[in-house]
């Protein structure tokens, strides 16, 4: 179940049963079969103001030799939701429009959040060094430690940390291994610096994890409980938390995951996630993130001048993010959006400031960790357009 009140778990393994009970299949799947696998379940939109039709035709394709389910839910002035494709290979069920996901780099929108939260209570000051609230974060030696106004901007020059593989292939051999936090925040700062705070915006996640360590050490409360008491009660998110520890499964209605392994797809569902954290290990649904977008760009989550901030790109060479959101320009609106990207899972949220438009969708795609532009372009891109 999900976990929010408990610390997190230090195990290093599950059982080997479980590693065993994973399914593989060919490439060249069962994934054709039925009538049901090609028929998105789609709901009118209530208005014409974007292009429904070819959020429709994304659906008809589904699965394909990438996706094998997707589930999209387009907000604001006008409302439409689909879901097609399937909930597991083996079977060809049809996929479910409610199931649960790993909503990936989606998590450090929570986390932003959060930071500013306790920035609203004062109880953190966004241009303070790190090292006020986490002083044996950093070694004494570096002369300018970042500022947490660095660390929600991508721009606080700290390396990426430990990880247990660079692409999916490497990962899931140690895919029900534990890496701390701590462990991965260790190896960064060992490393030495990158560059010096706010010289640069390099997308990452090691600066969320040290976010979620401030959050507990300001807090003296787990992160999962402060995302939850903070965020998820509030806007109603029910099905929205975060596994207990290591805990390699999602509970309760989802969809499989599949990846290629070694030229098979490969089912990857059960995964322990839990090295990214406050910056990736929440599991979510379609309908709770689309909450989430209205409660935060509502200003019901963030005070609205924090609110600004966050929306905010800092004056930095080529920096396309504020404080977690990436601002985009399609057919001349400004999007704020964030996507995120497990082994299998791929989320996307995005909105206009003043809500006029949203869109989040969750696919299940063997392309999830790759480019994920053309995902994008398929499956959020013509809720925007004109």
């Amino acid at each position: 179940m999900f976990s929010s009140t408990t610390a997190r778990a230090r195990a290093t393994a599950v059982s080997a049963l479980l590693a065993s009970s994973l399914l593989l299949v060919p490439l060249a799947g069962s994934a054709a079969a039925g009538p049901a696998q090609g028929s998105p379940a789609v709901s009118a939109p209530r208005a014409h103001g974007f292009d429904a039709s070819a959020l429709e035709r994304a659906l008809a394709e589904v699965p394909d030799g990438d996706v094998s389910a997707a589930l999209i839910r387009v907000g604001g002035k006008d409302s439409w939701a689909g879901s097609a494709g399937v909930r597991d290979l083996r079977t060809g069920a049809p996929a479910l429009p409610y199931a649960r996901f790993r909503a990936g780099s989606t998590t450090k929108v929570v986390t932003a959040a959060v930071v500013l939260q306790l920035v609203a209570e004062k109880r953190v000051a966004l241009d303070a060094p790190v090292t006020r609230y986490l002083p044996d974060l950093l070694p004494p030696s570096l002369t300018e430690p970042p500022t947490v106004r660095h660390l929600l901007t991508y721009t606080s020059g700290l390396r990426p940390g430990a990880s247990l593989g660079s692409t999916t292939e490497e990962m899931y051999a140690h895919r029900f291994e534990t890496l701390t936090p701590e462990e991965v925040v260790a190896a960064s700062v060992a490393q030495g610096p990158a560059y010096t705070p706010g010289d640069r915006q390099t997308y990452g996640n090691i600066h969320y994890t040290v976010l979620g360590m401030l959050i507990e050490k300001v807090t003296g409360d787990t992160y999962e409980h402060q995302a939850a008491v903070r965020i998820f009660r509030p806007l109603d998110m029910r099905h929205t938390g975060f596994p207990s520890g290591p805990d390699p499964r999602v509970h309760g209605p989802h969809n499989r995951a599949y990846a290629d392994i070694g030229g098979r797809t490969t089912d990857v569902t059960e995964w322990n996630m839990s090295d990214r954290w406050a910056a990736g290990d929440m599991i979510s649904t379609t309908a709770d993130l689309e909450r989430l977008v209205f409660g935060l760009f509502g200003g019901k989550v963030v005070p609205r001048p924090l609110l600004d901030q966050m929306l905010t790109v800092p004056d930095v060479d080529s920096a396309t993010y504020g404080m977690a959101l990436q601002r985009f320009v399609v057919d001349g609106r400004e999007v704020w959006g964030k996507t995120g990207s497990r082994p299998g899972y791929h989320t996307v949220l995005g909105a206009t400031r003043d809500l006029t438009r949203t869109v989040v969708y969750s696919v299940n795609a063997k392309s999830a960790r790759d480019d994920a532009f053309p995902l994008v372009e398929r499956f959020a891109l013509p809720a925007f357009a004109s």
